[in-house]
């Protein structure tokens, strides 16, 4: 065990499936939640500030923070006694953002930190997946722009790839909620092989048009038929303002993860992007949402 008895940590939100790498493409964006962890005392102290502060805080030992927090140090050999846990969330919770991956990584990390274990990137990544279940966003979140991840044989393998400087995100987050269970729940057991073909081009392409610097191809790039045209029913609107996004000049428009927001992709220059994409839903919905500009985090999780 380190002699560290204090750490503070800063993970970023992210984006899951990039339209057609569903379960496998993810990206990182500058939005960021802070943890910070200490030994002290007895039993858990919990203090929430920001986005589901009160929900969360209500959560006591149940809280993912926590969870995993408390779990890590057990499985690190490190007997906590007490914990302060101190949360700050600016990543809205159950809106495809990637929240409970920020909070089942952070809450890893810090531990590992206090627990002063040197672990890399997948081993971090294979404490964390109990808590999350799936790789495509606590990658991400761990090492920041754009990432391909998977499991073989349950365990995490993962791939970071440069993202052109120019690239920034446009995420239009509706004011309703919704879990990723139901977002599951609506997908289909099987697909047609020509969706299938089409979804593994399109992966390819997206890929690709990131390496190359070809943003052109994106908007082509990342279309998807597994999973958006089954969920679009959880999201009213999804393509009359997805499209809008398009129309409006962005290089590309997608569910960001189960949803239920929409995340549009530019190249430095948003101009109205976010604004229509708003009014459309608003028009075509009913929902209100609000559009935050954001920049591709490059960096990932930081131990402060």
């Amino acid at each position: 065990m380190s002699d560290r008895r204090q750490v503070r940590v800063r993970v970023p939100a992210s984006t899951a499936n990039l339209g057609p790498g569903f379960d496998a493409l993810g990206m990182a964006l500058a939005l960021y939640n802070e943890i910070e962890v200490e030994l002290a005392g007895t039993g858990l102290t919990l203090t929430v500030e920001g986005e589901g502060a009160e929900r969360l805080q209500a959560l006591g030992e149940r809280n993912l923070v926590a969870r995993s927090v408390a779990e890590t140090l057990e499985r690190l050999n490190v007997r906590a006694g007490g914990l302060r846990v101190r949360m700050l969330n600016r990543i809205p919770l159950s809106r495809g953002l990637g929240s409970s991956s920020a909070a089942a990584l952070g809450g890893v990390a810090a531990a590992a930190a206090l627990a002063g274990a040197v672990l890399g990137p997948e081993e971090m990544l294979d404490l964390a997946l109990p808590f999350e279940g799936h790789p495509d966003n606590i990658t991400p979140a761990l090492l920041g722009g754009l990432t391909v991840s998977t499991l073989v044989e349950g365990k995490v393998r993962c791939v970071k790839l440069p993202v052109p400087e120019i690239l920034q995100a446009i995420a239009v987050i509706p004011e309703f909620h919704l879990s990723t269970a139901k977002a599951r729940k609506a997908l289909p057991s099987t697909v047609p092989r020509a969706d299938a073909v089409f979804n593994v081009g399109r992966v390819a392409l997206f890929l690709a048009a990131m390496s190359a610097g070809r943003l052109d191809l994106l908007r082509e790039a990342a279309q998807d038929r597994l999973h958006q045209p089954y969920r679009a029913a959880l999201v009213p609107g999804m393509a009359e303002v997805l499209a809008e996004g398009e129309r409006a000049g962005a290089l590309a428009c997608f569910l960001s993860g189960a949803g239920p927001t929409l995340l549009a992709l530019t190249a430095g220059d948003e101009g109205e992007i976010g604004e229509r994409m708003v009014a459309c839903w608003k028009a075509r919905a009913n929902v209100t949402a609000r559009a935050l500009v954001l920049a591709i985090d490059r960096d990932g999780l930081k131990v402060l």
